[in-house]
């Protein structure tokens, strides 16, 4: 499981943040939002990006960070 942070253009509504895997959504002053949070596998991330697209969503950046132990 690695923490993901996912910028896109524009700004996204909080009822997004189901259908892209439960991930928090901030909104920025500059007009993007950042998607972040905790991710199990590449196949889930690969459906965020998927819902991403799915609503228009236009990617400017991903970023992986820290991987986090599983339980």
């Amino acid at each position: 499981m690695s923490t993901y942070a996912i910028r896109v253009a524009g700004h996204l509504d909080d009822h997004w943040s189901g259908r892209l895997g439960g991930l928090a959504i901030t909104r920025r002053a500059d007009g993007t939002t950042v998607l972040t949070g905790c991710l199990v596998d590449q196949a889930q991330l690969y459906g965020v990006l998927s819902g991403l697209r799915d609503i228009g969503a236009t990617l400017i950046s991903l970023e992986v960070g820290d991987e986090v132990p599983a339980d």
